[in-house]
């Protein structure tokens, strides 16, 4: 069974950190784009940051760049999302994704072939 497992969500306050991490189990990672994905309540699933299957190539929203910062680890078989300096706009559950295209494609048009179940991360004092 193919399986995107999330982790390291929680509550945070305003400036603090946060660092997601999605492992994969039933198949590896290293063909695959891995992306991070968030939705607020009311709000549209949209694409924060996703990498290519080597990670030479990062796409970041405009509204995380210089703030969050995408990795992979194919020989662990994790993708993780460093979060800095978090703001109350950043709460949402965030989901790991694993896609067959390139970065762009799955990021903005949220072309995804399999998801996980999602971490909630609330930014609040």
């Amino acid at each position: 069974q193919l399986q995107l497992v999330e982790s390291g969500g929680g509550l945070v306050q305003p400036g603090g950190s946060l660092t997601l991490s999605c492992a994969a189990s039933g198949f590896t990672l290293d063909g695959y784009i891995i992306g991070w994905f968030r939705q607020a309540p009311g709000k549209e699933r949209e694409g924060v940051s996703c990498i290519s299957t080597g990670g030479g190539i990062k796409y970041y929203a405009d509204s995380v760049k210089g703030r969050f910062t995408i990795s992979r680890d194919n020989a662990k078989n994790t993708v993780s999302l460093q979060m800095n300096n978090l703001k109350p706009e950043d709460t949402a559950t965030y989901y790991c994704a694993a896609a067959r295209r390139d970065v762009q494609t799955m990021c903005v048009a949220i072309r995804v072939n399999y998801w996980g179940q999602g971490t909630q991360v609330t930014v609040s004092s």
